[in-house]
């Protein structure tokens, strides 16, 4: 996530805090060579791991392109959407995260799952993407930020402009409800789009 203003750690990325509390909860992965596994996550104030209901629409969105996929999620936070991608099958994930005790904890699911297709950079994720895309682009994106803080268009228009996105791509945008409207590429197709409790979840398709 031109080097722009320096978001502070709590508004940057999901699993930072002025606070840190130590205590743990976790997040399940649903489906594929992992099912039902649960994993350790940090209990910070901010945190906000995409839901099950949620994260079991967005797969079943995803189905028919997970398989091989290379998946970048943006504000990685638990890892939640990460680790489901790599356990059905995508060929690898990139997490982007800025707080290190939520990296820390990231590298250990890894670790856990015994994953080598998983690699975690620790940044600021707007400075990470402006940097540009030296590898491979990505097939399937996640971007689900801290909600209210006007991080998603600077993120759409970076990963647009800098190569992160394959021909195609795919990318899961995650907002709070209230922001009924997003500025996207005008090549870019809204695909499925739903609301569940205060959350709107959409899946975008970039153009071939």
């Amino acid at each position: 996530m031109k080097k722009p203003h320096r978001y502070p750690q709590s508004v940057q990325n999901k699993a930072s805090a002025h606070s840190p509390s130590k205590n743990k909860g976790e997040v399940r992965i649903i489906a594929g060579r992992w099912r039902g596994r649960k994993l350790p996550v940090l209990s910070h104030q901010g945190l906000r791991p995409t839901t099950d209901r949620i994260k079991e629409t967005l797969f079943n969105w995803l189905m028919p392109y997970i398989v091989g996929a290379r998946c970048l999620d943006c504000f990685a936070g638990s890892g939640s959407l990460g680790f489901e991608a790599l356990s059905r099958q995508a060929s690898a994930v990139q997490f982007f995260e800025q707080d290190k005790s939520a990296v820390k904890q990231l590298q250990q699911n890894l670790q856990r799952l015994e994953s080598q297709r998983g690699l975690i950079t620790q940044g600021d994720t707007l400075q990470l993407l402006a940097q540009g895309n030296s590898q491979l682009p990505f097939d399937i994106v996640f971007l689900d930020p801290p909600f209210q803080q006007q991080l998603i268009e600077p993120t759409i228009e970076r990963l647009q402009n800098n190569g992160w996105l394959a021909a195609g791509a795919l990318v899961y945008v995650e907002t709070e409800k209230q922001l009924a409207t997003l500025k996207v590429p005008v090549t870019w197709r809204l695909l499925k789009q739903k609301i569940g409790g205060e959350v709107c979840f959409r899946l975008y398709q970039t153009a071939d």
